[in-house]
């Protein structure tokens, strides 16, 4: 047992915490929190979150007090705040090596389901960010896996953090896998009244003391907010992200176990095509795992506020389903049965091909990055292409299971350090520095569509937020002297419809990577993909 879990957290080590703070905090929603616990250090106030140095409550407490943890014992850095996102992911690996163990009794099984789970890149990128979604999923994962063993007290705080990390998605997930694998077998043993008391007295201590203080310091109005708003409407109305088509989430979870994505398209499709024709039932396991995937899957399918990110407690099962499945073909002996494994294989060497160009191409653009990693990326990507079409050319099928695995981190390592993180300072970085430059009386910042959640980590004050062209011309206008951080593409029409004429003061050149697409990285045009941001005065 200690060789499968030492050689899972070495592989985990290198997915998840290797070079873990050397890319920026990035201008998304990674930068609510990494800020906001740096304002909760900074300003002492534990039980209000705050960003920006106002009130945030959008989302409960758990991370912002994890986060400003690791800062209060290591100081403010990149990787202090996410460094429980890459915990968490460590977890959901030996997570799911455990439940696979248990599940398949195998541990061949176990240990290629725990590697899929360490590198597949949806794991990988969010363990890379200072957001709640991956302690999330662990702790409902935890939930699920702790109910499943009768482990009460551990599935009630498991539950308990969960809803204090995010809300009531962490009761909503577990109760929707538990609840049709109970109806189809009873709980064994059956639940007795007093371990599911205990279960729901360890939630609620754990739980609600901090929805309790909020409420006692902000009345009703924070329970509104939270639970109707922010949970409620985020699931059943467009308020906060656009309507997605019902099929959104089969992308994301292909994009999600990248670069096993080949093998989960075509393995467990085989599987199935054959489970059928020799109208073989599903084992009791099989069913599981397959409930334990699909319902939180289906759940997210119905809600309109469809993020990708939503969807990370599907992927352990998914895991278990897919390693499963591709041992029982490695063990096979007839060569007849090992089509799918052919056509998997060699498809994943022509994906991992098409990847290296990709990233070679788009070069240009990665102005993050340092040029020799980006040339040792491609390379140890198209190395990687060669190893998977000589293990399908050779037959090797035994060498598949320890060789995809270290194939897909090196994939995920070279795309991380080749072409995401490098040079330091980062562009935001660099803008931040340029503001203190030009700020000598303590002038207003405001940020227009730019910089505007993660400029104010490395700032370190308060700016203003111009979520719109009004509020960005009446900033542009004020009677004071105002600093603005404005794509140079933007610049223009604020100036015309403004009537002011601005001095700029210094730029930078910034890759967005959230606006990369496949037409990005097939014909990349670095004039129009990497923005000049600007940094003007009104006066």
């Amino acid at each position: 047992m200690h060789r499968p879990v030492l050689t899972l957290v070495l592989l985990s080590t290198l997915t998840f915490f290797l070079g873990l703070g050397r890319q920026a905090i990035t201008d998304s929603d990674e930068a609510f929190y990494a800020e906001s616990a740096r304002e909760m250090v900074e300003g002492g106030d534990w039980i209000t979150p705050h960003f920006n140095y106002q009130d945030r409550w959008q989302k409960p407490v758990l991370y912002y007090w994890l986060t400003a943890a690791a800062y209060a014992v290591t100081g403010t850095t990149e990787a202090a705040a996410r460094v429980w996102s890459a915990l968490s992911g460590l977890g959901l690996v030996l997570l799911t090596w455990a439940a696979a163990r248990r599940l398949t009794g195998r541990g061949d099984d176990a240990w290629l389901a725990g590697a899929i789970t360490a590198t597949c890149y949806g794991y990988f990128a969010m363990a890379r960010l200072a957001l709640p979604d991956l302690p999330l999923a662990f702790l409902v994962t935890s939930a699920i896996w702790a109910a499943l063993g009768t482990r009460w007290l551990l599935a009630g705080a498991a539950a308990g953090l969960g809803f204090l990390m995010k809300g009531p998605v962490a009761l909503v997930v577990p109760a929707l896998v538990l609840l049709p694998i109970w109806w189809r077998e009873g709980p064994r043993p059956p639940i007795r009244p007093r371990d599911l008391v205990a279960a729901v007295g360890v939630f609620a201590v754990i739980a609600l003391p901090w929805y309790g203080a909020m409420t006692a310091l902000h009345g009703v109005e924070y329970l509104q907010s939270f639970f109707l708003a922010d949970n409620f409407q985020r699931f059943a109305t467009d308020r906060f992200n656009e309507p997605r088509p019902f099929w959104f989430y089969l992308p994301v979870v292909l994009g999600g176990m990248l670069p096993w994505s080949v093998f989960l398209a075509v393995i467990p499709l085989r599987s199935a095509v054959a489970a059928l024709r020799h109208r073989r039932p599903l084992a009791s396991s099989e069913w599981r795992l397959l409930l334990w995937a699909a319902m939180p899957l289906l759940f997210f399918t119905i809600s309109v506020g469809k993020q990708p990110r939503y969807i990370l407690p599907v992927l352990p099962p998914v895991a278990i389903l897919l390693a499963r499945s591709i041992m029982r073909r490695v063990r096979e002996v007839d060569p007849r049965t090992h089509a799918a494994l052919v056509a998997a294989t060699w498809g994943t060497a022509g994906l991992l091909g098409a990847l290296a160009i990709l990233v070679g191409r788009a070069r240009p653009l990665l102005v993050t990055a340092h040029p020799s990693l980006t040339v040792a990326g491609v390379a140890g990507i198209g190395a990687t292409a060669v190893v998977f079409a000589w293990i399908a050319l050779s037959r090797q099928w035994a060498r598949l299971p320890a060789a995809a695995p270290v194939c897909a981190a090196v994939v995920l390592l070279s795309v991380q350090f080749g072409a995401l993180a490098g040079v330091r300072p980062e562009p935001v970085e660099q803008m931040a520095a340029l503001v203190r430059m030009h700020r000598p009386a303590g002038e207003p910042v405001g940020v227009y569509q730019v910089f505007v959640r993660n400029l104010v980590f490395y700032t370190r004050f308060p700016q203003v937020d111009l979520f719109g062209e009004g509020p960005a011309l009446d900033f542009l206008q004020s009677p004071r002297r105002v600093l603005l951080v404005v794509r140079a593409v933007d610049l223009p029409r604020l100036e015309l419809l403004s009537a002011v004429s601005t001095k700029r003061l210094a730029e930078v050149r910034y890759l967005n990577t959230t606006n990369i697409r496949l037409r990005t990285l097939i014909s990349p045009i670095p004039d129009q993909d990497v923005e000049t941001v600007v940094l003007v005065a009104n006066k």
